[in-house]
């Protein structure tokens, strides 16, 4: 199973859909302040520091934890990210992996 690619010009609100039709899950993304992000923003306008080099391209591995994918992405994009579950309505496991069977 191939991973879902991840891209900082790609939009918000692109990023949470993807995410969504591809793990199941839904994802919040939030700023400095632990507000929600503007889902028109690009990725890349998201980052909480000014390193530009976490503004690449990269892939989430399905076979991820929540935790190790929330991790990932920090280091990755410096963008602070919790994962939902399907009805959105509470945090994930963290011990389970984003891709979770057919």
């Amino acid at each position: 199973m191939e991973g879902l690619k991840v891209d900082g010009r790609m939009k918000v609100k692109t990023l949470r859909e993807e995410f969504k039709n591809t793990y199941g899950f839904c994802l919040r993304v939030y700023n400095t302040q632990n507000h929600f992000v503007d889902d028109d923003l690009l990725l890349c306008n998201v980052r909480q520091d000014a390193d530009a080099s976490k503004s690449g391209d990269s892939s989430i591995n399905p076979l991820w934890t929540i935790d190790e994918f929330e991790k990932n992405f920090m280091e990755t994009y410096g963008i602070k990210v919790q994962v939902y579950t399907p009805d959105d309505t509470k945090l994930a496991d963290n011990d389970i992996k984003l891709f979770w069977g057919e």
